[in-house]
């Protein structure tokens, strides 16, 4: 049972950052101060059209394997290029996903 108040002064700029945080972490104010408070990691919700970027960009990254791969025996510098920028489309993923 939370029954104490703590009550903090901060510019109307900051106390509208806090409330934009929070909401985009899909908790209240008061649990993102908390959790900001005790160093709990706050990890944002992921919005529709970064849902969709992502998606789109592992289509690329199996877009240029499959390119790769066909490349592999006729040219082996394109199918090396190509099957590195798929590499690094995965890496961006991998961070992504953290």
């Amino acid at each position: 049972m939370k029954r104490e108040y703590i009550q903090v002064r901060c510019s109307i700029y900051e106390k509208k950052l806090l409330k934009r945080r929070a909401a985009r972490a899909g908790i209240s104010l008061s649990e993102y101060i908390r959790g900001a408070a005790f160093q709990r990691n706050i990890v944002e919700r992921i919005t529709p059209e970064q849902l969709e970027i992502y998606q789109m960009l592992v289509q690329y990254k199996n877009n240029f394997s499959r390119i790769g791969n066909m490349f592999k025996k006729r040219d082996p510098k394109l199918a090396i290029t190509v099957k590195s920028l798929a590499n690094e489309i995965r890496e961006h993923l991998k961070n992504f996903k953290k």
